[in-house]
């Protein structure tokens, strides 16, 4: 096996069990392996400490599949890593909230670049690293042979593909191809979902349990869903008996979506109004015009995908909650995200409480706010906690 030999003193994250492996790191690689080839790992001295897949493009140059610098990566190290995956999803009880939720969440799951979500009777894969895209073929065939589905669908076009030097690869990989929408059900709710050409695998699986805790204090309140997507927290409102609902999107097709959903639920399209629309334009002109409400939603798509862009995200996410704030009634409730890996939560924080205090408003928090728990959160990995949420109640 090809072998690569850290720099002395650069071992610490493997004993600390991370697995990333930088390029900076490395004192010498022996011989070149290729792209997604599995290597072994040993520190300045030669004591082996590591397996993983070798990346010569990336800045992480090493993914690891195992800490147990002795166990075979092959087919059977594969199906047994999807099969713990499972296993972990079934103890969670996920089937009675849903039909649709993530089953392999990459290093999380201890199988670094391999997101693969459910939705109904349908796979969608993300293959993100040069490692899972080695195996791919072992992988999806081991899916396919653990869960059955009708098909398999592979939407591996995101930015990370473009970092290990991988081309977008997107298409039917195995059985039927998926339909235009899936119906799928969260919690009382049913929504429509595009696979093939949505955001992210098609919907936004990780924000389940956060949409059930808004339903929770929606009874008739007003509440503003800004980046509302296909309308999942605007839906979770009117399940909660909201009295009004204003979503805005940007994106024209997806308002259209919103109403297909609303009218998928049975509800009053009355009591909903669906904005396409810049969300700091739409925030500004609501704050001009003196529109307040009860609850405010701020889910915006990734800000920052690199350091030198976490400057200009910071002060993004300030502007729109800082509109926000301004926004609520005396004790409204603001829900506020930021699903940016690069953003840390204490970060975060202090860029809601320094909106808040240019807002002249005061704030406290009532909840810490997460991905979902088919989403795992590794305490050895602190880059798997990427969504970070507050609720937030606000005084004038």
């Amino acid at each position: 096996m090809k072998t690569i030999v850290l720099k002395k003193g650069r071992e610490s994250s493997l004993l600390r069990k991370h697995p990333w492996i930088f390029s900076g790191a490395i004192e010498h690689v022996n011989p070149k392996p290729k792209s997604g080839e599995t290597v072994l790992i040993t520190n300045a001295s030669g004591q082996p400490m590591a397996v993983g897949a070798y990346s010569g493009k990336s800045q992480i140059r090493v993914r690891v599949w195992s800490f147990d610098a002795q166990e075979k990566i092959n087919r059977d190290f594969f199906r047994k890593r999807i099969q713990k995956a499972l296993d972990k999803r079934r103890a969670l009880n996920l089937q009675s909230q849903s039909n649709a939720f993530r089953l392999i969440n990459a290093e999380a799951d201890g199988l670094p670049g391999l997101i693969v979500d459910r939705y109904a009777d349908f796979l969608v894969v993300q293959i993100l690293s040069a490692g899972a895209r080695f195996w791919k073929n072992d992988l999806i065939q081991i899916l396919h042979e653990k869960f059955t589905p009708q098909g398999i669908f592979e939407r591996s076009d995101s930015e990370a593909r473009r970092k290990e030097g991988l081309h977008s690869e997107r298409g039917l990989l195995i059985g039927k191809e998926p339909p235009d929408q899936i119906e799928i059900f969260e919690n009382d709710l049913r929504f429509l979902v595009d696979v093939k050409n949505g955001h992210k695998t098609g919907f936004y699986l990780d924000q389940r349990e956060n949409r059930a805790l808004l339903r929770n204090y929606a009874s008739d309140k007003e509440v503003l869903n800004c980046f509302a997507y296909t309308g999942g927290f605007g839906l979770a409102a009117a399940i909660g008996r909201a009295k009004r609902i204003v979503n805005v999107e940007a994106v024209g097709n997806l308002v259209e979506k919103i109403t297909e959903n609303v009218a998928l639920n049975g509800f009053n399209p009355r009591i909903f109004q669906n904005i396409q629309g810049d969300v700091f334009r739409v925030l500004r002109n609501f704050v001009l015009e003196d529109y307040r409400f009860d609850i405010i939603v701020l889910d915006p798509p990734k800000f920052a995908d690199r350091q030198s862009n976490l400057l200009k995200a910071s002060r993004g996410y300030k502007d729109i909650n800082m509109q926000a704030i301004k926004l609520l009634k005396p004790g409204g409730l603001l829900f506020t995200f930021s699903c940016s890996g690069l953003m840390k939560a204490d970060l975060f924080r202090k860029i809601v409480a320094d909106a808040a205090l240019d807002a002249g408003r005061q704030a406290q928090i009532l909840g810490f706010l997460h991905q979902a728990t088919d989403h795992p959160i590794m305490l050895n990995i602190p880059e798997s906690e990427y969504l970070k949420g507050l609720l937030i109640k606000v005084w004038d």
